[in-house]
C-alpha cells in the first residue's frame, strides 16, 4: 500500500493499515524537506507502479485534485474496530477510522474520510470526497453532498440533505436542509455565508 500525503492524516491511516495487517511500502509528498515518516520512506514524485494508493490528505478539495491527477489503483483503509453493516457500500479511496459505526444500507462515496467515532445511521448517502469528522452523528436517511465537510461533534437529524462543497461547523445541530457551497453552523444550524 502507498499513501499520497505525509502529514498527520497519513499517520492515522498508517495506524489503520497496520491494524489491518497491511504494509505501507512508501509515501509520496510534495515537500522536499520530508524524507521519512514513522520509519517509512517518503518520495517526492508519483510512479505509476505505486498502487494500491490512498490519498492521505485531509483537505477535501486537495484530495480530489490529487485523486483525479494520479494514475493509480486506489485502495481503502477500514479500522478493525469499526462496526459496519454487511449491506453498507464503501467506494475506493475511502478511510474509515477507529470506533466508527455505519448502519444498514448506507452508501459511502469515493475518497471519503469517516473519522474517529463517527456514527452514520441507516440509509445515509455520503458523496465523494466528503469528510465526516470525529464524533459526528448522522441519523437515518441523510444525504451529504460531494466534498462537504461535517465538523466534529455535529448532529444531523433524520432526512436532512446537505449540499455539495459545504462546511458544517463543529458542534452544530442540523435540523433542516443546507444548500451547496455554504458555511453553516450553530444550534440550530444556519447558513453564515457562501463559499463560492
Amino acid at each position: 500500500m502507498f499513501l499520497y500525503g505525509a502529514g498527520g492524516h497519513a499517520k492515522v491511516i498508517m495506524d489503520i493499515l497496520k491494524a489491518e495487517g497491511k504494509l505501507v511500502e512508501a509515501l509520496i509528498d510534495d515537500s522536499k524537506e520530508l524524507n521519512e515518516l514513522m520509519g517509512v520512506k517518503v518520495f517526492h514524485s508519483i510512479n505509476q507502479a505505486m498502487s494500491p494508493l490512498i490519498v492521505s490528505i485531509g483537505d477535501n478539495n486537495t484530495r480530489r485534485l490529487i485523486a483525479e491527477k494520479v494514475n493509480a489503483t486506489f485502495g481503502m483503509a477500514i479500522h478493525p474496530s469499526a462496526i459496519i453493516s454487511d449491506s453498507v457500500k464503501i467506494d475506493i479511496g475511502t478511510v474509515v477510522m477507529q470506533g466508527v459505526i455505519i448502519q444498514a444500507c448506507t452508501q459511502i462515496g469515493r475518497h471519503c474520510i469517516v473519522n474517529t467515532g463517527a456514527s452514520i445511521d441507516h440509509e445515509c448517502v455520503i458523496g465523494d470526497f466528503a469528510h465526516i469528522s470525529p464524533r459526528v452523528t448522522l441519523c437515518g436517511n441523510i444525504h451529504v453532498g460531494e466534498g462537504t465537510w461535517i465538523g466534529a461533534g455535529t448532529v444531523v437529524i433524520p432526512g436532512v440533505k446537505i449540499g455539495k462543497w459545504s462546511i458544517i461547523g463543529a458542534g452544530s445541530v442540523v435540523d433542516k436542509d443546507i444548500p451547496d457551497g455554504v458555511l453553516a453552523l450553530g444550534n440550530r444550524c444556519r447558513v453564515i455565508k457562501s463559499l463560492e
